[in-house]
């Protein structure tokens, strides 16, 4: 397994993630709908908005994942968030990052992995839109647009504050 590399803009990523004082908040109607939708639109089991912190990935919502963090050292989003763009592995266990990783082997059972880094304006990049599943796939150029799309739209959301959203 390979541990994820910390990004070049790590202190200020983390600071700009911290600012949004919605680590460990309670889950959210406006961003329940966006992965539920995802989960439902790419008809795959599990479906999460991450935000990736100093050690750790925590769910800000999530759909058919039991927990509600892992540890940044197995995350395929603190990958992901290295990445310009949509992080695709179409089966980790051809993939020597994820081969041997815990949720891989174990629960709950990750083949498949597309992920849609949550970039701010300036650059740092949150967390991600991440789509799972637990047999291997792709995705063509349409299901990319797609994703990229409800990933602008989470984006979107946390940049808005939460009186903002509520009004």
């Amino acid at each position: 397994m390979q541990a994820p590399a910390l990004p070049d803009n790590e202190a200020e990523r983390l600071a700009a993630l911290h600012a949004l004082l919605i680590l460990d908040t309670p889950p959210e109607q406006r961003f329940d709908k966006i992965v539920a939708f995802a989960a439902a639109e790419f008809d795959v089991p599990i479906s999460l908005l991450t935000l990736v912190d100093r050690a750790r990935q925590w769910f800000k919502a999530n759909v058919g994942m039991p927990a509600c963090e892992t540890g940044r050292d197995v995350s395929f989003c603190g990958h992901a968030i290295l990445a310009p763009d949509i992080m695709v592995v179409p089966d980790a266990l051809l993939d020597a990052r994820f081969a041997d990783n815990p949720l891989v082997t174990g629960d709950p059972g990750i083949r498949f992995y597309a992920g849609a880094p949550l970039r701010l304006p300036s650059g740092a990049a949150l967390g991600t839109l991440c789509l799972i599943d637990r047999r291997p796939r792709s995705l063509d150029a349409m299901e990319l647009g797609i994703l990229s799309t409800l990933r602008d739209l989470a984006v979107l959301e946390l940049s808005r504050t939460k009186e903002d959203a509520d009004a």
